[in-house]
């Protein structure tokens, strides 16, 4: 079902990993791949500074309107159609990045493609096959092994960049969304390594990306 979509990118990396080696392709990809999605990300911030802009409004109308809902949602609606902004603006960028991401992992958890073996996930990284799993690692060679030490190196990575992206993320209205960030340790730790490449240099955009677009003060609003 992906083979239409995945094909072009397989071959993309493959030629890319003739001339840089495959886990510098990967790399190489992610960033393609993010700065392809860059508009949305700087739509998403451009939204949530908006939010934060019109909080004490939305604050004031809902002290104002709390015993008559249908007046609330009225006056809502009218202050994000006159403040030029919507409380979807900043969901839509985030949903329109799936499919990319979607298509990125099959790319990377595929055996075939275009019904024919996906090669790449037999090139290697730091000695290390693209198509190996932490799990599989541990069971054959041992958990001190140096196929293990290299997805211990990237799982410590990813916890040190989901530990900053999820400080930077400050208050949100379920706290348990905090907790989202983390979950890219636990695909690594499942998936490919080519995958865990793929969102090791994803997850250190988005770190940057909330860095440089979402002020501290902003982050801890």
């Amino acid at each position: 079902m992906f083979d239409p979509i995945l094909e072009p990118a397989y071959r993309l990396i493959s030629s890319l990993a003739d001339h840089t080696g495959a886990a510098v392709a990967i790399v190489l990809f992610t960033l393609a791949v993010r700065v392809l999605l860059l508009p949305l990300s700087l739509r998403q911030a451009r939204a949530h500074r908006d939010r934060l802009r019109i909080a004490p409004k939305i604050a004031r109308l809902r002290e104002r309107h709390r015993a008559n809902p249908d007046r609330l949602n009225r006056e809502l609606a009218a202050l994000y159609a006159k403040e030029g902004t919507s409380p979807l603006a900043g969901c839509l960028p985030g949903l329109a990045q799936l499919p990319f991401f979607s298509v990125t992992y099959q790319l990377f958890i595929s055996a075939t493609i275009a019904g024919q073996p996906n090669a790449l996930l037999a090139q290697s990284a730091l000695g290390v096959p693209l198509g190996e799993h932490f799990a599989a690692v541990v069971a054959t060679s041992g958990l001190f092994s140096p196929a293990a030490l290299v997805f211990a190196g990237l799982l410590f990575a990813l916890a040190v960049l989901a530990w900053v992206l999820s400080r930077r993320m400050g208050e949100v209205p379920i706290r348990a969304l905090r907790l989202l960030p983390f979950g890219v340790i636990l695909a690594a730790g499942v998936f490919p390594l080519a995958t865990g490449i793929y969102l090791l240099v994803s997850t250190a955009w988005s770190t940057a990306e909330r860095i440089v677009l979402y002020p501290r003060s902003a982050a801890l609003a």
